[in-house]
């Protein structure tokens, strides 16, 4: 993304904040990315429009207003009174919160895969009618003096970028949609779906599966070439990832439900697991669960999911299948309720392959901290080298840049060293060697040493530090000189204080 296009969703966010007034940032959410979404699959279909209408080439003897022919190119059918230029030429009417409703209803009459997907909020008394005006009019700058392809992909990108600004403004909630941008970009470099089926069983917004989409078209490979499932048991926040994917043209099987109690995909074996679970979750319904199929290396806890979300994947893993998952940091060393004996089992089992240490405020909902877990089902000689008796481990805690006074997010150059690394180490490209204090291929003999624990600290070590030429002799002489010299002044410090105290009446 280049700066000025930054500079572009950041302007739009600032001024479409400013349109916020006294409403909550969760509800303000769905009013905006509605509106952004409407914008998009509106200009998508008047793109199409205007070639139907000039019924040239490939298009002639082509009917513009009928629905098949934009079903025929993937694209939605906008009716008549829901077109953008329709609504955007009544926004200062106050009817204009009704005329949206009908928009989104009309839109998702003619569109079955939309169904329930749109938000029906804007003819609510509660939302201010003269701000919903000004937003209709700024979002209608979007994409305004671009060409039709380049206007949809920044629609995409503005959609993805208030995403997170909403993430943030909520805090703690906001995190349960949205995953930060960087920690995405890093699970999609390091485990590359290039392709076959990619499953989120918690999916939030759908920022794994565009991230992966993102990372295929950079590749100059086909999104065709991914088949994605999700499952997310908020249905507000299936409706983010439902508009956030059609946006991009992503056809992905997602489904609502408890992923524990009601998996939607029960027969999925995926390819490529990408997951950000919600960190240490007590209340996971674990004890109507005990004798699951899923529980392979022991039964978790009822007190904490981290163990179920890890077994959970780990059941629906293909058997070359590969897994980046986001959890708390008590997951790499915990021993309460067997998760110490479920950990051992799953490292006997040659599942898991690398470790990363993340550094602390990377997340918008969360002052845990947490690490990233990569499970991989065959790691004898599939697609790379066998490192069946190693585990790699990255310190990455050190890396990370401020973004502003709270968070932290990996630039491109973090991403690509800790991928870089990843892949050097699996024999993909690059030699790899340890380097203290950032990584380290650790045999499975020296985790059993470690009991097993897999925080990345137990095992790179610490930097070594620079030589500066100095004579270890000549240091020691140094350092014993300074050490008598601040002895000699505490004790002068001392008779001064003792002498005061003298003067008033007390004596030592």
């Amino acid at each position: 993304m280049t700066e000025n296009n930054h500079e572009l969703e950041k302007t739009l966010w600032a001024a479409a904040d400013k349109l916020r007034s006294n409403m909550d940032a969760a509800e303000y959410k769905h009013v905006v990315l509605g509106l952004i979404f409407l914008k998009y699959i509106s200009d998508a279909f008047e793109d199409l429009y205007q070639k139907l209408t000039e019924n040239q080439g490939e298009y002639e003897g082509s009917d513009p207003e009928d629905p098949d022919e934009y079903l025929a190119n993937n694209v939605f059918f906008v009716p008549e009174k829901a077109r953008w230029q329709y609504l955007q030429d009544r926004a200062k009417q106050p009817e204009i919160g009704k005329y949206l409703d009908d928009a989104m209803d009309a839109i998702e009459r003619i569109n079955p895969p939309l169904k329930g997907v749109l938000p029906k909020i804007y003819a609510d008394p509660e939302l201010n009618k003269q701000r919903l005006g000004e937003l209709i009019d700024l979002i209608g700058t979007i994409g305004f003096h671009q060409d039709a392809h380049t206007s949809q992909d920044l629609l995409g990108r503005v959609y993805e970028y208030f995403l997170g600004q909403f993430a943030d403004a909520e805090g703690k909630k906001g995190g349960q949609f949205y995953t930060p941008a960087s920690i995405v970009k890093l699970l999609v470099e390091m485990i590359e779906p290039f392709n076959g089926r990619v499953y989120d069983g918690c999916c939030g917004s759908g920022g794994m599966f565009v991230q992966s989409e993102k990372f295929v078209r950079n590749h100059q490979g086909s999104i065709k070439d991914l088949s994605i499932f999700g499952q997310e048991s908020n249905p507000t926040t299936l409706r983010l990832a439902r508009m956030n994917l059609a946006i991009r043209g992503i056809d992905a099987k997602l489904e609502l439900g408890d992923t524990f109690l009601n998996d939607r995909h029960p027969d999925l074996k995926a390819d490529f697991i990408l997951a950000n679970p919600p960190f240490n979750v007590s209340d996971w319904s674990g004890e109507q669960l005990r004798d699951d199929i899923r529980w392979k290396y022991g039964v978790p806890p009822v007190g904490n999911a981290n163990y179920a979300w890890l077994q959970h994947f780990a059941h629906k893993l293909s058997p070359t299948g590969i897994a980046g998952i986001v959890l708390a940091n008590g997951s790499m060393n915990s021993n309460t309720g067997g998760e110490g004996e479920i950990r051992k089992n799953m490292i006997e089992d040659g599942l898991v392959d690398c470790m990363v240490a993340l550094p602390s405020q990377l997340f918008y909902n969360t002052m845990i901290p947490a690490c990233l877990w990569f499970l991989a089902r065959d790691r004898t000689n599939h697609k790379f080298r066998n490192r069946s008796n190693e585990i790699l481990f990255i310190d990455a805690r050190k890396l990370g840049t401020m973004i502003n006074r709270r968070n932290k997010e990996f630039t491109d150059e973090d991403i690509a060293k800790i991928a870089g690394t990843y892949h050097a180490w699996r024999g993909e490209s690059g030699v790899y060697k340890d380097i203290p204090g950032f990584c380290k291929a650790a045999t499975l003999d020296e985790v059993r040493a470690n009991n097993y624990v897999l925080m990345p600290g137990r095992y790179v070590g610490t930097e070594e530090a620079e030589d500066d030429g100095i004579p270890f002799e000549e240091k020691m002489n140094t350092l014993t000189a300074q050490l008598a010299e601040q002895f000699a002044r505490g004790n002068e410090l001392q008779q001064r204080i003792r002498e005061n105290l003298k003067g008033i009446g007390y004596d030592f």
